[in-house]
């Protein structure tokens, strides 16, 4: 006869499992925030009906069931997180005045700390890259929540259809026709679930090295070069996005309260398995929260910028609010 388990077990055995359920829940709710929240309620759950786990699955799996199902609640009376890019047809004038909508519950970047991308123990479960990647989670939300759930634990998680349809509440058949009808939605998103992202090349790094330098100098019209010539730029909560180097240096040279060297400063952080900044802006000596940007290359050049008005983002990846001018030379 074995002891039953006991709730001590569950927290020694579940939690080093916190920060892949993270990512999970991050692809099923577009928000760190959200996640975070529907992590915490799957913990909840878990703990208090851990009596009555009877080891039919293993822990993770069960865990996983219990995330799923508790993003699709509370899925149910919350609207999609779109970025601008999913709202309509680019802006055709940098110069017009920014229009915000607050009321859209806009998609967020999730640090690469959060979630264990690139994480360096062997013995740990790392998120892939691909599988974070702000294009992929930006097309995840347009899925209906069912059928987003199908997607990533199949073609995520790699789970057996049968498993997948326990863990929705749906038919073997339900699951497969699930699947074909977001694999085809999807198939517009490059890169694929399948195609692997690389490490940055020196060339990237180098690109990265200059557009920095490009922004605290504010040499803006350098910037023209290392964008494509389909470059996407879009800023959240600007309902606004931009498209071509051109149209996108008039934006920053416009609309950008910095006015000189020194008003910006960049500082590398991790975003969605891509190379990330946080950017300042000087007022009176001081720089202030300003935006996290998150970049997507496309070859040596940049194919897409999202800027992330949001200052909560800051205290996710453990930044400080503020930085006197004098801390950062």
């Amino acid at each position: 006869m074995t002891d039953k388990p006991t709730n001590e077990d569950f927290l020694r055995l579940a939690d080093p499992m916190r920060r892949e359920l993270l990512a999970h829940c991050y692809r099923m709710m577009g928000s760190v925030h959200d996640a975070e929240d529907q992590v915490q309620e799957t913990y909840l759950r878990a703990w208090r009906a851990y009596d009555n786990f009877e080891g039919r699955s293993s822990l993770r799996t069960w865990l996983y069931r219990i995330a799923t199902t508790t993003c699709l609640t509370a899925l149910e009376s919350r609207g999609k997180r779109p970025l601008p890019t999913g709202l309509g047809a680019p802006s055709l004038e940098a110069q017009a005045p920014l229009v915000t909508d607050t009321e859209v519950p806009w998609l967020e970047p999730m640090p690469d700390a959060m979630t264990g991308v690139g994480a360096d123990d062997p013995a740990a479960i790392v998120t892939s890259r691909e599988s974070v990647r702000l294009a992929l989670i930006a097309a995840l939300q347009h899925l209906p929540p069912r059928q987003r759930a199908v997607l990533i634990l199949r073609d995520v998680l790699r789970w057996k259809a049968a498993e997948v349809a326990e863990a929705v509440g749906t038919s073997v058949a339900a699951v497969n026709s699930a699947l074909q009808r977001a694999r085809a939605q999807l198939e517009e998103v490059s890169p694929s679930l399948d195609d692997p992202v690389e490490p940055l090349t020196q060339e990237q790094r180098d690109q990265l090295d200059r557009y920095v330098a490009a922004f605290e100098s504010y040499d803006i019209d350098d910037l023209v070069g290392m964008f494509t010539q389909d470059a996407v730029w879009e800023m959240p909560p600007f309902v606004g996005w931009y498209q071509g180097p051109e149209t996108i240096v008039r934006l920053v040279k416009g609309q950008c309260p910095a006015e000189g060297p020194g008003d910006l400063k960049l500082v590398p952080v991790a975003a969605n398995g891509q190379p990330a900044f946080a950017v300042y802006h000087r007022q009176d000596g001081v720089y202030g929260q300003f935006a996290i940007m998150v970049l997507t290359f496309s070859g040596d050049q940049l194919s897409h910028v999202g800027m992330f008005f949001e200052e909560s983002l800051f205290e996710k990846f453990e930044l400080p609010a503020k930085w006197e001018a004098s801390e950062t030379k």
